[in-house]
């Protein structure tokens, strides 16, 4: 894979995490709707009911019926194709009526919003939700700004919910949680109109600076990995692992493009130490500080496996480790920072964790994050962090899933302004099943990327496209300059699909899309001096 393609798939993963765009989700139940399906837990659900409370406040022909006949946790919902980006002026709203005489019980008359991540493998435990009375036997409008109105973060620890870019699903729920009172209830006119998020001032990690393609047969590249097998205790591993790290080719090689780094079960001694596990630890020789890091990984199985990427700082005081070998090591775990990029158990086979650890909170951390990967084991993922001054932010295949800001940063909260090296390994824990033999993270490739510096000559040289109307119906025009002639674009969905591709050879190059479903798509301009993106919107 070239290095500029590798630079494309890093620039499109910050356009569609950084640039976003106007965001419309409403239904009026009336085939009018931005919101592809509506789920109904523990209740029943009728989207196309006739209204039968016809009104001025509401002259709606349908509306959606929500009737929870006694379910605890009873509610409606939906998912959002994309990011809920909550800000000033953008609040939530929807009609409802709730007749007197479907109500069982003493509740209280209220409805509530709640915003989630369909991401974790239980969305509600990061939720934000707010609370509004309700009067019964009439249409009201009821608001939720959650930039206004008082919110409640069921965890405690979670950011403001306009501070946050992990929402991506919104639950309604009629008369509270908890309980099997019945409710009858009518929905309507929901509508939510975000606002494109502010531009940052972000550096733009793009420039590939180290990396690993796994491209020769046989041993790892030692002018890049170091295996760490010293027992740090003298006897042991720190969190009671109980496996031997190895430098053998039984444990870590490459092979037809992919590293194998495998845990095994058999008895094996070193340093006048018997175990019965063996797996592999290896410290990248290279160093940094801010920057995006990229492991494509497949993730072993097996109860008992503990998996991980991550990093550590050069500066830690932890003997064996490569950095400290290199005279670094002046400083204790945790001053010295740790970013955990990806953590698995095979307790818990699909879900994966980030983390963060600094004197603040370390060990059992409050700051961490998540999410469900279908196919962990079974298919290769990208696990990504990207290191900003102020913040660390996390996702898998361009999903993002958890953000370290700290409010106050100093050493206690913020000690990541010093090079941090970077760890993989598995690790067995002593719950290991007593049938697992042996399971390997298959790994196609590691890769850190850092802030380019671009000379104003080399942009005032890069031929600029011009792709009219935005947004398109139908058919898009490329206008492009006589310097872009021979150069290529390339257009992606947003699950970066390439769709089509060409070469510009006249001034003008029409693009059917006609057949095309409604949504963003990236065109990709590449050729000498260039390698630009453009964002456009298929109505």
């Amino acid at each position: 894979m070239n290095v500029m393609y590798k630079i494309f798939i890093t620039q499109l993963i910050l356009l569609l995490y950084f640039t976003g765009f106007a965001q419309i989700l409403q239904d009026d139940f009336e085939g009018n709707s931005t919101i592809d399906t509506w789920y109904a837990d523990d209740c029943f659900m009728d989207i196309s009911f006739a209204n039968p409370f016809v009104d001025s406040i509401n002259p709606s022909a349908t509306v959606l019926k929500y009737h929870d006949t006694g379910g605890l946790y009873a509610n409606v919902r939906f998912n959002s194709p994309s990011t809920i980006y909550i800000s000033e002026g953008t609040p939530f709203s929807l009609k409802i009526y709730v007749p007197s005489e479907g109500i069982t019980g003493n509740q209280p008359n209220q409805i509530s919003l709640k915003l989630q991540n369909n991401n974790l493998s239980e969305p509600w435990s990061t939720q934000s939700e707010i609370i509004k009375p309700i009067s019964l036997d009439q249409w009201q409008v009821v608001t939720f700004d959650f930039v206004t109105d008082s919110y409640i973060n069921l965890d405690p620890n979670s950011p403001p919910p306009n501070q946050r870019n992990d929402f991506n699903r919104v639950v309604l729920q009629v008369n509270g949680e908890n309980n099997t009172d019945h409710v009858i209830a009518y929905i309507d006119d929901f509508y939510f109109e975000g606002e494109e998020p502010e531009e940052t001032d972000d550096p733009v990690y793009d420039k590939l600076v180290w990396y690993d393609e796994f491209e020769t047969d046989g041993a790892l590249d030692a002018s890049k990995w170091h295996h760490q097998t010293l027992l740090p205790n003298g006897d042991s591993w720190f969190n009671n692992e109980i496996q031997h790290y190895t430098d053998r080719l039984e444990n870590t090689w490459v092979e037809d493009g992919v590293m194998y780094l495998v845990a095994k079960k058999e008895t094996f001694t070193d340093q006048g130490v018997t175990k019965q596990y063996t797996s592999a630890r290896l410290n990248s020789k290279f160093a940094f500080t801010y920057g995006r890091v990229e492991v494509k990984a497949k993730l072993p199985t097996g109860a008992g496996t503990w998996p991980a990427i991550w990093t550590l700082g050069k500066n830690i005081n932890e003997i064996g480790a490569y950095w400290y070998i290199e005279g670094y090591g002046t400083t204790n775990w945790p001053a010295c920072g740790e970013i955990d990029i990806m953590e698995h158990w095979g307790t818990n086979q699909n879900f994966v964790l980030s983390a963060i650890h600094t004197p603040s909170s370390y060990g059992g951390t409050v700051n961490h994050g998540g999410q469900v990967i279908p196919a962990a084991s079974t298919d290769f993922h990208v696990y990504a962090l990207d290191w900003y001054p102020d913040r660390m932010v996390f996702s898998v295949d361009g999903v993002v899933h958890y953000t370290y800001n700290p409010q106050v940063q100093n050493d206690d909260t913020w000690p990541f302004y010093e090079d941090q090296y970077l760890l993989l390994n598995i690790a067995i824990e002593p719950g290991i099943d007593p049938n697992f033999t042996e399971s390997a993270m298959e790994i196609e490739y590691v890769r850190i990327y850092q802030e380019s510096t671009v000379s104003a000559a080399e942009v005032a040289f890069e031929p600029k496209l011009i792709v009219s109307p935005n947004p398109v119906s139908n058919l898009a025009l490329i206008r492009s300059p006589a310097e872009a002639k021979g150069s290529s674009v390339f257009i992606y969905d947003l699950q970066g699909r390439l769709l089509k591709s060409m070469t510009i050879q006249s001034a003008e190059t029409a693009v059917d899309m006609s057949g095309w479903a409604p949504g963003i798509y990236l065109f990709e301009h590449r050729g000498k001096n260039v390698n630009q993106s453009y964002k456009i919107i298929k109505n």
